[in-house]
């Protein structure tokens, strides 16, 4: 009996301390130190996109994402780990991109995502790493040369849900139409097939898509300041600050500028010095 006993009681332990283990294995991303686990798995997971062309784009032949920010992201693990460290990509996009973060699946998203007073109360940005400005993309010849011309014939705007393009579309021309699509590839099908007069997002997002579509043009000017940030949990100070400082330690020595002018030389019309801006 007494044998009985001093098994059931082993038994419990067990269980507690299992139990005690699972608690701490599961502790929200708040509490978790990530650039302390990075430093010890020499690894930094990033959101990127994989439909934005120049910033982050799947290479169906080889299954992997390639851009401006994926190279960058590349160039700040090393700076900030070693170089011997590596970067770990998944995919987002708009809309899934916060709650990813949020549930700790990705460390910081980088992907072409604009430091606005609004989500800088839910996460915190580096500082800017892309200097960006939202514009029109439409079809050579279009009668849509700015946002006005959308105001004034009510057409209709398109845009990618989970964006703030197409709120700051609605401030500037209210009397335009919105459809708002999943991705960028399903808004460029729909400005082709004619539901939109213009797609509108980020200028460096649209020179992308000019490039592979020789048939449209960027327009327009830019009308809203988008400046780029690489997000992360507001709780991730160290990680916030070794971000910064390499990306500060980039610009100094070169490589920054050498990845800007690998995917941006032969676009036409695209602004380095506004590009570079900080």
């Amino acid at each position: 009996m007494k044998k009985l006993i001093r098994s059931l009681g082993l038994l419990l332990s067990l269980v507690a301390l299992t139990v005690i283990v699972s608690a701490c294995g599961s502790k929200p991303l708040s509490a978790r130190n990530v650039y302390q686990t990075d430093k010890q798995s020499k690894t930094i997971t990033w959101g990127v996109k994989a439909d934005t062309r120049l910033f982050g784009l799947l290479d169906t032949k080889d299954g992997k994402i390639k851009g401006f920010e994926v190279d960058l992201a590349t160039a700040l693990t090393k700076q900030m780990l070693g170089k011997d460290a590596k970067a770990k990509f998944i995919q987002v996009t708009s809309s899934t991109r916060m709650p990813m973060l949020k549930n700790g699946n990705i460390d910081a998203i980088i992907a072409t995502m604009t430091n606005t007073p609004e989500r800088r109360k839910q996460v915190a940005f580096s500082n800017t790493y892309f200097y960006a400005g939202q514009s029109l993309l439409v079809k050579r010849g279009s009668s849509i040369k700015n946002v006005k011309d959308l105001n004034r014939e009510k057409g209709t705007v398109l845009g990618v849900v989970g964006s703030d393009s197409v709120e700051n579309v609605a401030k500037v021309a209210p009397n335009a139409k919105v459809l708002q699509l999943t991705d960028y590839a399903q808004a460029m099908t729909a400005l082709k097939s004619g539901q939109g007069q213009a797609l509108t997002t980020d200028n460096g997002i649209l020179y992308g898509m000019s490039v592979q579509n020789p048939g449209y043009e960027v327009t327009g000017g830019t009308f809203v300041s988008e400046p780029y940030g690489i997000a992360m949990d507001k709780n991730q100070t160290p990680f916030r600050n070794a971000t910064n400082k390499a990306l500060t330690e980039l610009r100094q020595n070169g490589t920054y500028d050498k990845l800007l002018h690998k995917w941006f030389h032969n676009v036409k019309g695209f602004d380095y010095k506004e590009a570079a801006k900080e």
